[in-house]
C-alpha cells in the first residue's frame, strides 16, 4: 500500500511541475537560498485548479482503497469564503473572523451533509505542492483519505504579492459531525 501511495504522490509532484513555466535560473535571496516562485492564478483558472486537485486527491484515495470524491459547489463556496477570510485575518486557522467554525460555514453555504474535515494552508506553492505537504502530516492526510468522505470543496484566495490561501473541505451527505472533524478543527491542520 505504501508503494501505491508513493506512486500517487510522485504523480502529484509531476503534475505540479507542469503547472508553472521556468523563467531562467532561480533568483537567490540574501541568505543564498532560492526565492519562492510566484504561482499566479488567473481569474479563469478556478475550475481547472479544482478539477486538477480532485483528480490528484482521487488518485491518492484510490491508492489507499478509499472511494473517489466528487466536487460540491456548496463546499467550494464555503472554501472560497474561508480562504478570503483567512487572508483578511492574515493567519491560517479554522475559525472565521466572525467566530464561525468549518461546520458553520458549510451550513451557511447550504450544505446539509456531515463535515469530515478541513485542510488549510498559507503558501506560495501550487495546489499540488500544497496537497503533497498535506499528505506529509497525519491530521491532514487522514482527512484526505477518510473512507467515509464522498464530496470535496476546494478554493483559494491569492493576494497581490502572490501569497495563496488554500482551503479544502471534505464532507459526506448525512447529518452529524465526525469525531475526526472535531479533532481537526481543534488542531491547525
Amino acid at each position: 500500500m505504501k508503494r501505491r501511495a508513493f506512486i500517487a504522490l510522485a504523480s502529484a509532484y509531476a503534475l505540479a511541475a507542469c503547472t508553472t513555466t521556468p523563467s531562467g535560473p532561480p533568483q537567490l535571496g540574501p541568505d543564498g537560498k532560492p526565492l519562492p516562485k510566484v504561482y499566479r492564478i488567473g481569474s479563469g483558472d478556478t475550475g481547472r485548479i479544482q478539477y486538477r486537485m480532485l483528480d490528484a486527491v482521487n488518485a491518492l484515495r484510490q491508492s489507499a482503497g478509499a472511494p473517489a470524491l466528487t466536487l460540491n459547489s456548496s463546499l467550494n463556496a464555503a472554501a472560497a469564503t474561508h480562504a478570503r477570510d483567512m487572508a483578511m485575518q492574515n493567519r491560517p486557522w479554522h475559525f472565521g473572523s466572525d467566530g464561525s467554525s468549518p461546520i458553520d460555514r458549510i451550513n451557511r453555504a447550504g450544505y446539509n451533509g456531515r463535515l469530515v474535515g478541513e485542510n488549510i494552508s498559507e503558501t506560495y506553492e501550487t495546489e499540488l505542492e500544497t496537497l503533497a505537504a498535506w499528505m506529509e502530516e497525519p491530521h491532514t492526510r487522514d482527512v484526505i483519505l477518510d473512507k467515509t468522505a464522498q464530496e470535496l470543496g476546494f478554493s483559494r484566495h491569492q493576494e497581490n504579492n502572490g501569497k495563496i490561501w488554500w482551503t479544502m473541505i471534505i464532507a459526506a451527505p448525512g447529518a452529524g459531525v465526525t469525531p475526526q472533524a472535531a479533532a481537526v478543527a481543534a488542531n491547525f491542520g
